[in-house]
């Protein structure tokens, strides 16, 4: 272009502005940039739809996002009104420009400044305390539904005799509105200061007045309304003595009352809220009266006596009342915490009888039987076998079992109940050929059959008595469907049901048999808008273009069982052992949940964490307990919750029928949670009582098994859990499942058990057990057997040092570690026996070119008798004196002489008795008990008479069957 200014001609350069082309590429990646975030977030949102719906619990994802939508706005708004209000009211109060001092000229220039941007600051300070103030209240919607949905629980605290839902679900509510006031005034007291400040009405070096009438009746305003909230936090206060936690000396954690809560802290409460309503109305008084002096004074005064009244006379109280008394003046709010924590636990019904500790029978072939009577010793130990599991049933690489196996009841072909060791062949990527995405993704997606094997067996190999084995497992649990698409170690997405064919298994002849997925579970992929999404959210941009995704591709996540039932039902607890059972031809994994509440009045508080961790929990974090409140101080088994293993399918249903905090959650999300009257009898033959509860109240039953106040403050009667004596973690040791009878029940029924020690001392003070069998009338009944204070009876601890002290035992010991072999210790499991204490522990040896543990040996000691043998069998006849017995009918064990009819039908009506015999034992049938006793002596007789004859009549000795029989 020619040169129109004369000027010299040349390109010319611009400085420090981008070029048009560099705008629009700034202009198109901010745009770029702001969709990204924008698809990001939405991503997130709709796979979340996108899975509630695929699950059918599509209600409690819109349940919770409108309500955390609904406080989001409220709050948000009414946070950002009120600073607005205040910032605006404040500007408009600005007194007229006068002469400047130099303090004013200052702040002319900021004045002057923010001019052009004031609209735009007010908006931009409102929305950002109002997005703060909304995400704070979206994330209470738990105690938002609990409060508009609460249900009573027709049971009053008793010091101020409101219902104890007032507590759980009303008064959080209560504190959550008054620290949202607080905050709200808080900040409109800061910016409308500011404000003021900026514009003159507050004034700190100009001379004359440091604040203008208006200023000054403005904030006098806002602080008596910090005063008003202050005086109903007082009243509040009150209420919340009886759920406030504090330390005890001689209880520990206390939750409650004490006696200076009650004679000093709650006449201060109550004084001082009158005091903060004096105060708030002098503050209130300013705008008439435009003067800070007797606001000042009594806010002074208020926060005087909040010293005196509320700190120092109750230190005194404490200290010249409570302490040279102490048990006479805290035992009727020890009572009142005895009674509302053991029901807040659900241990008040804890049935404790003495226990003598040691056995008077001297009929040791009696005792002989009532072992067999009184339990089923479990010498599989779960925790120790998967090893054994794993190398004997894995089959595949790709397969792999969890580190710690389950014990359920399955009914043998006989129609009998027995303890199984049980675990699923489940997907173990780490074991796949090769790692790829197709792989990982594609092709290896399930695990295949459960493996069982007896629990109270082992084979003269020392391996498991498998009951369902192989692959395709077979056995005693019938046909159903094997595929496990949803397990424990199931941890990544899997795209089934497309074009690509799965790993079903590998054959024996090296084929391989390849599957498609066939349920209706896991999202539908057809969509671009579905896979551009997952590709987002799981950071894998293959699932968008990906030819190995089609028609009929479903993606599967968040498939453990655990987790499942965690996204489903958020406002559960879920215990950290779920356990595999088939059910009506197909795997359903159970999970035990649990509703919590911090807020039950005179409930001491336990943490959960704590309290259900043992050396298990400490070795494989997957056991631990999923908490929604880790300090909770009532607990309910409420929901007993089902995970189908192939189509991922979850179904809660209500177990605790009468549990207020449930029929809350279920107000709140109508229709999530199935009625009880809905659990088939098949799942209900296995359903159990959950372990992380059990471990919650045996842990409070170590101080709350004492019912008198004046023994609970002497803390002579204080129990211990012992840590566990097989391994040197130092660990509490865990409970345990064993079929077993307890001396008031009639037969055995399916338990969990564990042991106390005094505190600081490792004799046996306790032995707990709680009936384990869903559907009985004695489901859920604790039973302690407490030995007495005036004998010393060895707890687990000395009885692992007894074994290992004995010098025969010690040398055998030695001798199993020879070479490289590892000795393993099984669950040392304790059994009370006529007025005794029976203690097995089975002994595994791993090495010697083995990869996996074997039964070796069998540890028995009961009544200060030991036995180290090879079989439990052969310990049990050391211990009881009867080593010649048998527990089988002589000859039954081999086959019966050939030729000879009549011996072999003797020898059968001789089992048959034995079997008739045993099973009347077990049922504790005296009368059944001599028949058939009667009945196989009987057989015996039959079968030597004709043996005889027989030997006779060949002139040739003949097998006979020898040896005594065990009663």
């Amino acid at each position: 272009m020619p040169d129109r200014g004369g000027g010299p001609t040349g390109p010319r350069i611009r400085v420090g502005r981008p070029s048009r082309r560099a705008r629009t590429l700034l202009m198109t990646l901010g745009v770029l940039a702001v969709l990204g975030m924008a698809f990001t977030m939405f991503s997130g949102f709709w796979t979340n739809w996108l899975w509630y719906r695929s699950v059918h619990y599509s209600s409690v994802f819109t349940t919770m996002l409108w309500t955390k939508i609904g406080l989001f706005f409220v709050f948000g708004l009414l946070m950002a009104a009120a600073v607005g209000f205040n910032i605006w009211l404040a500007h408009r109060l600005r007194p007229p420009l006068s002469a400047m001092s130099t303090e004013q000229q200052s702040l002319d220039r900021y004045r002057m400044g923010i001019a052009p941007y004031k609209k735009w600051l007010l908006l931009g300070i409102t929305v950002l305390v109002g997005l703060i103030a909304g995400a704070s209240a979206a994330s209470q919607w738990r105690i938002w539904l609990m409060w508009v949905n609460g249900v009573p629980f027709h049971q009053k605290d008793p010091q101020f005799h409101l219902d104890v839902a007032f507590y759980a679900f009303d008064l959080p509510w209560y504190r959550f509105l008054l620290g949202f006031g607080f905050a709200a005034v808080i900040l409109s007291v800061i910016a409308a200061a500011l404000t003021h400040y900026l514009y003159g009405g507050l004034r700190v070096t100009s001379p004359g007045a440091r604040a203008t009438a208006a200023a000054t009746g403005h904030l006098s305003v806002l602080i008596g309304i910090f005063v008003a909230l202050k005086a109903v936090a007082y009243w509040l206060d009150r209420y919340g003595l009886a759920v406030k936690s504090s330390d005890f000396k001689a209880t520990g954690n206390w939750t409650g009352l004490r006696y200076v809560d009650a004679n000093a802290y709650l006449p201060a409460k109550t004084i001082l809220f009158c005091i903060a309503v004096i105060c708030a109305l002098l503050f209130f008084a300013t705008l008439w009266r435009r003067t800070w002096q007797l606001p000042v004074i009594g806010f002074g005064l208020m926060v005087l006596s909040a010293i005196l009244i509320g700190g120092l006379y109750p230190a005194i109280v404490q200290k010249f009342q409570v302490q040279p008394n102490e048990q006479t003046k805290e035992a009727p709010y020890v009572q009142k915490n005895l009674a509302a924590t053991r029901e807040a636990y659900g241990i008040d019904a804890a049935k404790v009888t003495e226990y003598q500790g040691t056995s008077d029978t001297g009929n040791k072939p009696k005792l002989r039987h009532d072992v067999d009577a009184t339990a089923s010793i479990r010498i599989m130990d779960p925790n120790i076998v998967s090893p054994t599991f794993q190398q004997l049933q894995q089959m595949r690489n790709y397969y792999g079992f969890p580190t710690n196996l389950d014990v359920d009841r399955y009914s043998t072909k006989e129609g009998k109940d027995q303890d199984t060791v049980i675990g699923l062949r489940e997907l173990n990527l780490a074991g796949i050929p090769k790692n790829n995405w197709i792989n990982d993704h594609f092709r290896y997606t399930h695990g295949f059959g459960a493996v069982a094997a007896k629990g109270t067996e082992a084979d003269s190999a020392g391996r498991p008595v498998f009951t369902e084995y192989n692959l395709p497992s077979k056995g005693d649990l019938g046909t159903y469907q094997q595929r496990i698409y949803y397990g424990e170690k199931t941890t990544t997405y899997s795209i089934v049901g497309g074009p690509q064919k799965e790993i079903d298994y590998s054959e024996d002849s090296g084929g391989t048999r390849t599957t498609s997925y066939r349920a209706k579970s896991g999202v539908n992929l057809a969509s671009p808008v579905n896979r551009a999404a997952y590709a987002v959210a799981f950071n894998e941009p293959q699932i968008l273009y990906s030819g190995a995704i089609g028609k009929g591709s479903r993606i599967l996540y968040n498939r453990t069982p655990k987790e499942r039932v965690e996204a489903v039902a958020p406002w559960l607890t879920i215990d950290g052992d779920a356990y595999p059972a088939v059910v009506n031809h197909r795997i359903q994994w159970i999970v035990d949940a649990y509703t919590t509440t911090n807020g039950y009045p005179y409930a001491s508080r336990t943490t959960l964490g704590d309290t259900t961790a043992d050396s298990l929990t400490a070795t494989n974090n997957s056991r631990a307990v999923v908490a929604q409140q880790n300090q909770v101080n009532y607990i309910r088994n409420s929901v007993k919750a089902t995970v189908d293993a192939y189509t991922g399918k979850v179904t809660l249903y209500q177990w605790d029928t009468k549990d207020p905090v449930l029929k809350t959650w279920m107000k709140s999300f109508p229709g999530s949670v199935k009625p009880r009257a809905d659990i088939s009898g098949s799942l209900m033959a296995h359903l159990r009582y959950p372990q992380d509860l059990f471990k919650v109240q045996r842990e409070l039953l170590t101080r709350y098994h004492v019912t008198d106040a004046q023994t609970f403050l002497t803390g002579s009667e204080v129990w211990q859990v012992p840590s566990d004596p097989t391994n040197k973690s130092g660990n509490a040791v865990p409970p345990y499942y064993l079929s077993m009878r307890m001396s008031d029940q009639k037969a055995q029924a399916f338990s969990l058990s564990t042991t106390f020690t005094p505190n600081g001392r490792d004799n046996l003070s306790a032995f707990m057990t709680v009936d384990a069998e869903a559907g009985t009338s004695d489901y859920g009944k604790i039973r302690i057997l407490k030995l007495p204070t005036s004998t010393t009876v060895d707890g687990p601890k000395q009885v692992q040092s007894q074994f290992n002290s004995e010098q025969d035992i010690a040398e055998a010991i030695r001798l199993l570690k020879g070479g490289d072999s590892e000795v393993e210790y099984g669950n040392l499991l304790t059994v009370p026996l006529d007025g005794g204490l029976l203690y097995v522990e089975p002994v595994y040896v791993r090495g010697g070119g083995l990869k996996y543990p074997l039964l070796r040996k069998v540890l028995v000691t009961y009544g200060g008798r030991t036995a180290f043998e090879d079989t439990l069998d052969q310990a049990f006849n050391k211990i009881f004196g009867t080593e010649g017995s048998t527990t089988t009918p002589p000859g039954a064990g081999n086959p019966p002489p050939a030729g000879n009819p009549t011996v072999q039908q003797a020898l059968r009506d001789a089992q048959k008795a034995f079997d008739a015999g045993r099973d009347a034992l077990k049922k504790g049938d005296w009368n059944a008990y001599g028949r058939a006793q009667k009945d196989l002596g009987d057989a015996l007789k039959k079968a030597a008479e004709a043996q005889s004859q027989a030997e006779k009549a060949g002139g040739k000795n003949g097998d006979r069957s020898s040896g005594k029989t065990s009663g």
